[in-house]
């Protein structure tokens, strides 16, 4: 291992250290930031730039443009860039560095593209596609699909549900969301009459194993799995449409809102802390939005 390599490891380690425990962040955010900043790590290595204490803000802005010379999206160099910002708050709050390279770097723009949306009709199909498999894998996967549309969860909140988050008497479930925050959730009829039915069936979990969702080997469903899961249900459904665990959470979303749901209650059931975020996962039709402001413009033109 060279002494460069040593450096750039050191701090690294420190930096995963830190964002886990005093950030509190997930581990797939984790994961990613540390991919990130493995790979300028290693651009900036190739540089000349043997520590992480000496980055400048002309290595950032190499690196950025090194990324969009590949083709990345700006969505992409974005993440990329919040990883750097990231590292060098570390640097900064432990003194190791005065000022942050990264604090005059303008984020690449990002247009608000908005997934597909399924029709309540399609997720019908999709959850009768995956129910229609073999008896034991279909009611899983058609309680899977209706979990995560009813409740509009994210693909690692419907992974790491536990039986004992299941308040069926009280019409909840609780959810352990980002930076391990949790939350009530409405349970529907239909997604309580699925995972009772899928209880029924289930096998044992292994030793010391509580997840609700479980894979033919008693342990906890990937998030890879859920995604197959998704794809398979889609294909059998023939709907051609890009679907992903996030359509599900998009749609739900949206049709609450279409049902006119105020989109701060929207807001709490996703589990989000700003309102922008909510905003631009949902969206009302034109058509909603206008009859909307009809029915408010003569009470506005009385005052």
């Amino acid at each position: 291992m060279s002494e460069t390599s040593k450096k750039w490891q050191e701090i690294l380690a420190g930096y995963k250290t830190y964002i886990r425990f005093g950030k509190n962040l997930s581990h797939n955010t984790i994961q990613s930031y540390s991919g990130d900043l493995e790979r300028f790590a290693a651009f900036c290595m190739e540089r000349g730039v043997t520590d992480p204490c000496k980055i400048r803000k002309e290595n950032i802005e190499a690196y950025l443009s090194r990324l969009y010379e590949e083709g990345q999206t700006k969505r992409s160099e974005a993440r990329e860039l919040s990883s750097i910002r990231s590292l060098c708050e570390y640097l900064l709050v432990n003194d190791r560095i005065g000022r942050s390279p990264a604090e005059f770097i303008a984020t690449p723009k990002i247009g608000r593209s908005l997934p597909d949306v399924l029709s309540v009709e399609e997720i019908d199909r999709m959850i009768a596609a995956a129910e229609s498999e073999d008896p034991e894998r279909g009611v899983r996967n058609a309680a899977v699909l209706e979990v995560l549309y009813s409740c509009g969860l994210r693909v690692s909140e419907l992974t790491n549900l536990r039986i004992s988050d299941l308040f069926f008497g009280e019409g909840y479930l609780r959810v352990v969301g980002k930076g391990d925050k949790q939350r009530l959730v409405p349970v529907s009829d239909a997604a309580k009459r699925r995972i009772r039915h899928y209880l029924e069936l289930r096998k044992p979990a292994r030793a010391g194993e509580e997840i609700l969702f479980l894979n033919r080997n008693g342990r906890k469903l990937s998030r890879v799995m859920i995604f197959t899961i998704i794809k398979r249900a889609a294909a059998m459904a023939g709907i051609d449409k890009s679907v992903s665990p996030h359509t599900f959470r998009h749609s739900f979303a949206t049709h609450l809102l279409e049902g006119g749901a105020d989109i701060r209650q929207v807001q709490e059931l996703l589990g989000h802390e700003s309102i922008l975020t909510t905003e631009i996962y949902t969206h009302l039709d034109r058509a909603h939005l206008r009859k909307t402001l009809e029915e408010h413009l003569p009470l506005m033109n009385k005052a």
